[in-house]
């Protein structure tokens, strides 16, 4: 498993816990004007319909509450940057929990109500250095609520995709967190200095082994938008399609990350 050889990105926790609940909120506010007809959609994540999505957005929340329902973990064994590499493993146990949601929370909105609500009681009784179990091993709660951005995040860009003229706005700290995260996963899978990952405003990162540019203008540099590189990092877009598109703009013998991508799936 991949291994951060920096020193890991600090993220203020209180701000974490509102991006998560901001952009939970958001998702809440665009399930409410789905029609029966919009939520049969088919989705782009394999059979899913957006019904089982919106189940699965608050699945991904609710896993917060699973963990903690757990004992704690003696002590911590695991960093947040091995949580990206660690989420494909579960992903069959995943899709039949999430059909199983579906069926069981028939309406959506009082589901999501009661994952915040919950959450939200949660949150106030546990402090952020409680350890959960988690599918990358025992991390801090404050961390593991750093991960609910990428999946509240990504899922929300599915989610939009899945149902034409449903624009969901994106909360910018929400959005940040998953563009970094993702963004040092790619600079622990790849670790090295030859080229710089730039996704305005949020990350630049160094990666790729190779000379390593200390001054001036990088002979090797990736340049993309937070979605852009979201979608690249999860698989949703392909490198080619994004050079293809002008989604990306890549410039030196090094800046090819096609091999690279995705950096979770």
């Amino acid at each position: 498993m991949p291994m951060a050889r920096k020193r890991a990105r600090a993220y203020d926790t209180a701000k974490i816990r509102t991006a998560v609940q901001a952009q939970l909120g958001n998702v809440r506010e665009a399930v409410r004007t789905l029609t029966p007809e919009q939520l049969a959609l088919r989705t782009r994540l394999g059979e899913w319909t957006v019904r089982e999505l919106v189940a699965h957005i608050g699945m991904a929340v609710t896993a917060v509450h699973r963990a903690l329902d757990r004992p704690a973990p003696a002590r911590q064994d695991a960093v947040l940057l091995d949580w990206p590499f660690a989420t494909s493993a579960s992903s069959a146990a995943i899709a039949d929990f999430t059909r199983g949601l579906a069926q069981q929370h028939p309406d959506l909105d009082a589901y999501l109500t009661d994952v915040d609500r919950t959450l939200t009681e949660l949150l106030d009784t546990h402090p952020g250095t409680r350890l959960l179990e988690t599918n990358a091993g025992a991390l801090p709660l404050a961390d593991y609520l750093v991960t609910r951005t990428v999946e509240l995040v990504v899922h929300t860009d599915d989610l939009s995709a899945a149902v034409p003229g449903l624009d969901i706005p994106y909360d910018r700290q929400a959005l940040a967190a998953c563009t970094r995260l993702l963004a040092d996963a790619l600079a622990a899978k790849a670790p090295g200095g030859s080229t710089e990952v730039r996704v305005p405003p949020y990350a630049v990162v160094q990666c790729v082994e190779g000379p390593k540019h200390t001054r001036g203008t990088p002979p090797n540099v990736v340049e993309t938008d937070p979605l852009s590189w979201i979608r690249l990092a999860t698989g949703r877009l392909t490198w080619k399609d994004a050079l293809d598109s002008a989604k990306v703009s890549a410039s030196g013998e090094r800046a090819d990350l096609g091999g690279l991508l995705p950096v979770m799936s």
